[in-house]
């Protein structure tokens, strides 16, 4: 008599993604690719003061960048991070330069100021059900209305050399890496670690994959919603004391210009889906090095300036394009 089958108990614990998914291994590739060229055709881009400057200039759009994914995983998106980025470093510069703050001093109250305006647009966005992108256009002419009435139409002047601990300089780095682009580094893995293994971070993509059912489930939608806003502001917040370390003692009105564009640029080109539900920071941060690589090639090549835009351009719409079918193949296959 043969002895009775068994069946093995199905193993406990929840199944989690791959720590490193398809498009970020791409990206890494498309990245390691571009580097070689550069290397290549301007051997200058290699050497250390250029790395160095690339990881300084990653440093801020890299910081935003966490909380945009935050935002844009949960199926949302705020346009209104170069204004944030623009207060705080105006009010930041003022309270140096001409308050006589030190930088230390200043750079919680640049934090406080874009997490309070981070919640504003919060508020709006998950307690007045108006769409992010509407909410957030307006919410950018609001902040850079304040933010010109705080330059009061003149650049700052006699910011201090103090500030160069978060620069581009010698003083701003460790073993030669920004001391930025560590900052940065703790935060995409602190950020990476929430998202995938705390509930409160996979409620994020719960929200972005089906906000009703998320509901349905227990998840408080709006608080949450709310919750990434307000994230956001304070990155940005701390993003601004990266810009107004960048070596001058002037800060003019342009500070920030185009940063919205580069933030979410590198969240979408990192395989952040715009219809929410999927993404990660290390992706967004790989779209962000991939943004400053064009750039600082495009810069070191000698070609026109405008060709940087239209190769990130480029980037996004195969981005989103991949995803739209990733999209369609899934519902499908549903």
């Amino acid at each position: 008599m043969s002895a009775p089958a068994t069946t093995e108990a199905p193993k406990s614990g929840r199944v989690l993604p791959p720590p490193v998914m398809g498009q970020e291994v791409v990206l890494i590739a498309v990245i390691a690719a571009l580097w070689i060229l550069l290397a290549i055709f301007t051997p200058a881009f290699l050497s250390a003061g250029s790395i160095q400057q690339l990881l300084w200039r990653l440093a801020p759009i890299g910081i935003m960048a966490v909380g945009m994914t935050m935002i844009i995983v949960t199926a949302g998106i705020d346009i209104s991070v170069a204004a944030i980025l623009m207060v705080c470093s105006v009010v930041m510069a003022k309270l140096i330069a001409e308050g006589g703050w030190g930088f230390w001093t200043a750079v919680p109250v640049a934090i406080l100021i874009g997490g309070l305006l981070g919640s504003f647009n919060g508020v709006l966005t998950a307690y007045g059900r108006v769409p992010a992108m509407i909410i957030t256009f307006g919410t950018a002419n609001i902040f850079q209305y304040i933010g010109l009435k705080v330059f009061n139409s003149q650049t700052v002047n006699g910011l201090p050399a103090s500030r160069d601990v978060l620069g581009p300089g010698a003083g701003g780095r460790t073993f030669g890496i920004p001391h930025a682009f560590m900052i940065m580094l703790v935060l995409v893995v602190l950020a990476g670690f929430y998202l995938r293994h705390f509930p409160g971070g996979r409620h994020f993509y719960a929200i972005g994959g089906n906000s009703g059912a998320a509901a349905l489930a227990g998840v408080n939608v709006r608080r949450r919603i709310f919750i990434t806003y307000v994230i956001t502001g304070l990155l940005v917040g701390l993003a601004a004391s990266v810009t107004i370390a960048g070596g001058t003692s002037t800060l003019d009105q342009n500070v920030g210009k185009g940063q919205e564009l580069a933030t979410i640029a590198a969240v979408v080109i990192g395989g952040t889906s715009v219809l929410g539900g999927r993404g990660s920071v290390l992706g967004a941060v790989l779209g962000a090095l991939l943004v400053q690589t064009v750039s600082t090639g495009v810069t070191q090549l000698g070609w026109p300036s405008q060709l940087s835009n239209l190769f990130v351009g480029i980037f996004i719409i195969i981005a989103v394009g991949a995803d739209l079918i990733r999209e369609h193949r899934r519902r499908s296959h549903a």
